[in-house]
């Protein structure tokens, strides 16, 4: 993405909001600032919404794919009809200033601070603002109603960019994307999409080849080299690119450690490539491995069975270095095409944890009442585990020893998909069956509204909405602090494949790409704004913990081999008295 250079600027109502939401989390009362590529990312994201040469409406919140076609061109309208009541002494504007006042308590000093805290806390005051934006009629369209939050949602669109599965964004921003199927159909896609930060079509995208036959729910950027994995569900294989899109696999892609529908891929801080190997929806029960490509080489796989694995879907790395994985549970063979397909899964599911040494942990599987096809998990900075269960409606979050914090739930009918950590330690859920975006308070409750308990939902209780909104299955956090989603299915019954991808402007704190290990937030302090992240050393608290579970499964595992050899021993002398004596004949035998 070149950058652009302009002669003069207009600065307006409309380009003061565009630019307020795109900089929203770079901005301070300072100013704005922030490490490289978020800063330039976002000011090029502002152009979407508004032309700073003209101060007219962007030619993206404008295009055919936005537009008339949701709601992101009549709210920025509304919004700037509120900023223009600040362009006189008008009671109005001290009202506008009062009214996106956030929780914290502390007011904003200008417009500007204001539009910044609508974009940070989108929830203040839909109602009253909506009422006080009808004062004035300087833009067009404005909303006709109040929204349930003040959000920008942008459509992004490309030539092939049909049922997006799963979404990785790179160290420059890119956003690479699998497709499930081919447009208008039920068959597998065989490329993969790549739109830049401000969502237009690069590296020749979308990219056909390399063995991709139905991307899967799998796609991870290697931080350092840049390489993206991403798996062929259909294709029983990864595919692999280059930063600029090449392809590096062989043309049936890699296959190596019997890879059969592979699911979910993470990468390491060794640079090992961890797949979650599903087996498919058919397969039977207790299927699945995960299958582990040393330093990214498919020549040295190797396979991890055990610690319950059973139809593996997402894979995780946390800070030590260690793989969770979810579990879909028992499978669903025979309800495959029937009326009861819904119901695969739904009553099982668990979580693996996998060390470095690729081994189970000895507190695997994890169990709970919520899982529920368990799916998606992200884990935040301090190595708590999120996952998200799609049966449940809920998401459930897992100390780093194993122990199930708790299980939080969303609205009934949600099903939620994708989740992601942000820079706070939010977490970001999407929702399948209900196209909506929640967000959750985590376990840093300092980054929620005052009083909000870890797993609060801190969003629209229904959740971040938009008509640009398709059923989700992938959620992905950049560094300018703009949540990525992909629009996964348009209609439910009958299926019916989703268009394109959306953006949720400037809502999220930044977060490091390539998604390293634990979610941080990029820093213009050092010399490197997202430096490489090392596997941290298990500490006693939890390398105890696991010895002293492994100790007791042997002690009983002992006492029970005791136990037996005690009866054996009762026995065979009791049996030994009886050949001892003499049988008895005559009639008293009988």
């Amino acid at each position: 993405m070149k950058p652009t250079t302009l002669g003069a600027v207009t600065v307006d109502e409309l380009t003061t909001v565009a630019a307020a939401y795109a900089l929203a989390q770079l901005s301070s009362t300072d100013g704005v600032s922030g490490p490289s590529p978020g800063l330039e990312n976002a000011a090029a994201t502002a152009s979407n919404l508004a032309n700073s040469a003209d101060g007219k409406a962007g030619a993206v919140v404008t295009n055919a794919d936005n537009g008339a076609k949701n709601d992101t061109l009549a709210t920025l309208g509304t919004l700037a009809n509120l900023v223009s009541l600040c362009s006189s002494a008008s009671p109005g504007c001290a009202l506008l200033i009062h009214l996106a006042t956030p929780p914290s308590g502390k007011a904003p000093t200008d417009t500007v601070a204001a539009l910044v805290d609508l974009a940070r806390t989108p929830t203040l005051s839909p109602a009253a603002l909506y009422t006080l934006s009808r004062k004035a009629a300087v833009y067009h369209p404005a909303l006709d109603k109040p929204p349930t939050a003040w959000t920008l949602v942008l459509l992004y669109t490309d030539t092939d960019l049909y049922a997006s599965g799963r979404i990785a964004l790179d160290g420059k921003g890119n956003v690479w994307s699998s497709t499930n199927w081919k447009p208008g159909t039920q068959v597998g896609a065989t490329s993969i999409n790549v739109l830049n930060p401000v969502g237009a079509p690069t590296f020749g995208s979308p990219i056909e080849g390399g063995g991709m036959t139905g991307g899967a729910w799998g796609a991870a950027v290697v931080p350092g080299s840049g390489d993206v994995w991403m798996g062929s569900f259909g294709g029983a294989s990864m595919v692999k690119y280059s930063p600029t899109g090449q392809i590096l696999s062989p043309s049936g892609g890699y296959t190596d450690g019997a890879l059969n529908h592979p699911q979910g891929v993470a990468v390491d801080q060794k640079g090992n490539v961890w797949i979650a190997n599903n087996y498919g929806p058919e397969a039977a029960p207790g299927g699945g491995n995960v299958v582990v490509y040393p330093g990214g080489d498919p020549a040295k796989a190797i396979v991890i069975t055990g610690g319950g694995l059973n139809h593996p879907f997402a894979v995780q790395i946390d800070g030590y270095g260690r793989a969770w994985v979810t579990n879909e549970g028992p499978n669903g063979a025979k309800l495959v095409g029937t009326k009861f397909a819904p119901l695969i899964g739904k009553f099982g599911g668990s979580v693996t944890v996998i060390g470095p040494d690729f081994k189970p942990t000895s507190f695997s599987p994890i169990q709970s009442d919520s899982f529920k096809w368990p799916l998606a998990t992200a884990v935040d900075a301090r190595n708590d585990v999120w996952i998200a269960n799609y049966f449940d409606s809920s998401v459930t979050e897992i100390h780093s020893d194993g122990s199930v914090a708790g299980a939080f739930k969303l609205p009934r009918g949600a099903i939620p998909w994708g989740n992601a950590v942000d820079g706070s330690g939010r977490v970001w859920v999407a929702g399948f069956a209900t196209p909506a975006v929640w967000l959750l308070c985590g376990a840093d409750t300092s980054a929620c509204p005052p009083g909000s308990k870890t797993g609060a939902i801190v969003s629209p209780k229904l959740g971040f909405r938009s008509k640009a909104f398709q059923h989700f299955t992938s959620i992905q956090i950049d560094q300018s602090g703009n949540v990525w989603l992909s629009n996964n299915w348009s209609k439910l019954v009958p299926p019916v494949g989703g268009t394109g991808i959306a953006e949720l402007v400037g809502a999220a704190t930044p977060v490091c790409t390539p998604l390293q290990p634990l979610p941080t937030k990029p820093v213009s302090a050092s010399a490197t704004s997202c430096p490489h992240q090392s596997a941290q050393a298990l500490p006693p608290s939890l390398t105890n913990a696991s010895s002293s579970t492994s100790t007791w499964v042997w002690v009983v595992v002992g006492l029970a081999v005791v136990l037996v050899a005690a009866l054996a021993v009762v026995v065979l002398r009791r049996r030994h008295r009886r050949d001892q004596v003499p049988p008895r004949t005559g009639p008293e035998a009988s």
